[in-house]
């Protein structure tokens, strides 16, 4: 089938995250035939702080406000919402523009560590120049001061998988979700980048002025190190994994005082750090 024979080859839907494209189903010793496709939409996101170009992500272009202010957050850029004095979004030819405008403190900042973040969707650590610059230096969070029931790590992730209607749409993009204290999926952000799904988790509870130290956070993905330090620059104490977490981020939990678990999945997870916060320790699920 020529190309010729697509009509109208791609639609994209305002605001969904996700656009429409004819597509061909075929197969060996199948007939060939036409549907519509639904595909997750991966673009160009540019963020400028006072005019000043500092990043460029590949994200998916739904809940920018929240990414914006999650990852300007855990990045260390602001120190807080309130440090986000406006925010200016614009689409182009190429991709999204995002100003933001930040108090003048935080401007200086940036100003002395500037770099260039370019495709950090891809690893996580483009641009990053030296050493010293790899991770953030935080304070280990306090001692977390209830305890989580297994079972609802296991509830948590089980109705992470539910609330991921993009997902379930196209199956291209991550999920991070804020379950509280029993296991009930409060809020979602999905992307095609891991790391930009907690930016928007965490960006969104940054402007509800949400709690974030009792509740747990699970996400579809494997956990990095950037993960950890995401989480634990937001308060977050409990951080659950689907997939598998990295020798960096089980050190960087332990020393951040996070609970970390990974393989959250068929009512089984693994705790790989902190297991002390776990309500019952003797028989894990």
């Amino acid at each position: 089938m020529k190309p010729a024979d697509f009509p109208d080859p791609q639609l994209a839907l305002p605001n969904s995250g996700h656009s429409e494209r004819l597509v061909l189903r075929s197969g060996q010793n199948a007939t060939g035939r036409q549907e519509l496709d639904k595909l997750a939409q991966e673009m160009p996101i540019a963020l400028e702080y006072n005019g000043l170009a500092h990043a460029t992500l590949l994200a998916t272009p739904s809940d920018l406000e929240d990414l914006a202010l999650g990852f300007s957050f855990t990045e260390g850029i602001i120190r807080g919402a309130s440090d986000l004095y406006d925010l200016e979004i614009s689409e182009t030819p190429k991709g999204f523009i995002i100003q933001a405008t930040i108090a003048s403190a935080c401007l200086n900042t940036l100003k002395q560590r500037r770099r260039n973040l370019a495709g950090r969707t891809g690893c996580g650590l483009c641009g990053i120049e030296s050493l010293d610059e790899v991770r953030r230096s935080l304070p280990p969070l306090a001692n977390r001061a209830s305890r989580i029931d297994p079972a609802a790590i296991v509830k948590a992730a089980e109705q992470l998988h539910a609330n991921q209607p993009l997902h379930l749409l196209t199956g291209a993009t991550h999920a991070a979700g804020w379950a509280d204290s029993d296991g009930n999926i409060q809020h979602v952000r999905e992307d095609v980048g891991r790391h930009n799904a907690l930016d928007k988790l965490i960006g969104h509870m940054l402007r509800q002025s949400l709690a974030t130290t009792d509740g747990i956070a699970v996400i579809s993905s494997r956990a990095s190190f950037e993960m950890v330090q995401k989480a634990a620059s937001a308060g977050i104490s409990a951080l659950i994994a689907v997939s598998a977490p990295t020798t960096y981020a089980v050190a960087m939990a332990d020393e951040l005082n996070v609970l970390l678990a990974g393989f959250a999945r068929q009512q089984l997870f693994t705790v790989y750090s902190h297991p002390e916060y776990l309500s019952t320790t003797g028989d894990l699920p």
